[in-house]
């Protein structure tokens, strides 16, 4: 099965397309939402379809409610079905988190508790999707405000778990975990330390919005401004020890004008070459030394 390429990429937007269309800037992917693309045709369906002849795709849902208590919506994962068959994407993925209720849509990723129950159900949803779809899907580390009582695992060992007994990949946002750690006074590289490196499909990056409470830091994964140097640096960090891993930066609310968002997929790109440069250096010292 194609896989996105180990550069850089972004999240498209319509008012970005005939920048894209005149400029054919340097991307390594392009990922657009699942739910954007859900009709049959429409000018969302033409300027996808004439961006998807040039550049990898990314489809990511946001409304399969992989957490959710209840059965997936079996309509719902129909038409992610119907649009991965269409655009052949090089990677699908989605959120650990749960939106819906008793057949309402709540419009949010909402958090879950890490137990033993929760690890059944949320295998047992993505065991679905992937049969539905044919596809490995990649699962996304969430950003989170509260935490549980009833949780009985860490979060990467949660997410661990569930690459182990589904074969999922995961996507890891590397602005949640920031955002995570800082709103439960954690250490975002020691979260890190901690993940599965090895499963990781995809990297994400993105702004986050700051705000204080009772005199402590309080961050929102809002997606409407700049990389914050934090995450940036954690993203160098990993990007280290793993290598070069395909990076989307995610850019949702108040989006700028293209060339903004475009030096932030370049400066993304420079950290991914650079490490390619030091892999491939160290391979070539592995060859000469034996």
């Amino acid at each position: 099965m194609p896989h996105l390429p180990a550069d850089a990429g972004i999240g498209f937007k319509a008012l970005h397309f005939e920048a894209i269309l005149e400029e054919r800037p340097a991307l390594g992917f392009l990922e657009v939402h699942a739910e954007n693309y859900m009709g049959a045709g429409g000018p969302a369906h033409a300027r996808l379809t004439r961006l998807r002849a040039d550049y990898a795709l990314s489809i990511h849902g946001v409304g399969l409610s992989i957490g959710g208590a209840g059965p997936l919506d079996e309509t719902h994962l129909s038409r992610v079905a119907a649009l991965c068959d269409r655009y052949q994407p090089e990677s699908f993925s989605e959120h650990l988190a749960w939106s819906t209720h008793e057949g309402a849509y709540l419009n949010d990723l909402l958090p879950l508790p890490y137990t033993d129950e929760t690890l059944d159900r949320v295998c047992h949803h993505i065991d679905r999707v992937q049969e539905r779809l044919g596809r490995r899907m990649l699962l996304e580390n969430p950003s989170t405000y509260l935490t549980f009582e009833a949780s009985t695992y860490e979060e990467t060992d949660f997410l661990a778990a569930i690459a182990r007994r589904t074969g999922c990949g995961l996507l890891l946002d590397v602005n949640n975990v920031f955002v995570s750690a800082t709103n439960h006074a954690g250490s975002p590289q020691a979260y890190l330390d901690a993940f599965p490196l090895h499963a990781v499909g995809e990297l994400h990056l993105g702004g986050h919005a700051a705000e204080e409470i009772d005199g402590a830091p309080f961050l929102i994964d809002a997606h409407g401004t700049p990389v914050a140097d934090p995450v940036w640096a954690l993203f160098e960090a990993v990007i280290a020890r793993a290598g070069p891993l395909p990076t989307l930066v995610e850019w949702d609310n108040d989006v700028p004008d293209f060339p903004v968002l475009y030096a932030e997929a370049a400066r993304a790109r420079s950290v991914l070459r650079r490490a390619g440069e030091r892999h491939r250096g160290r391979e070539r010292r592995h060859a000469r030394a034996s």
